[in-house]
């Protein structure tokens, strides 16, 4: 009869942490982005220069859309979560 070995789970390099994933995104009015700030594993592609694409592909990998707040004038700030 062979032994049933427990095994535990250990992190694995590379692997994505589990939980929430923060991101917001700061942009013009005029559909330019300006910068990108994310929790530190949070999953991403590299940000566009127009603001919608950059949603789109947040959107894409699963983000849902929290909130947009006006920043300054001229200013939209995106807030996005990957549960």
């Amino acid at each position: 009869m062979r032994r049933v070995r427990e095994t535990q789970m250990q992190p694995v390099i590379g692997q994505a942490w589990s939980g929430k994933h923060v991101v917001l995104i700061h942009c013009t009015e005029n559909n330019q982005y300006l910068n990108l700030y994310k929790s530190f594993h949070a999953p991403i592609e590299p940000p566009r220069r127009n603001c919608a694409e950059t949603l789109a592909q947040l959107l894409s990998i699963g983000y849902q859309l929290k909130s947009i707040s006006p920043l300054s004038p001229g200013k939209v700030q995106y807030f996005l979560v990957l549960e």
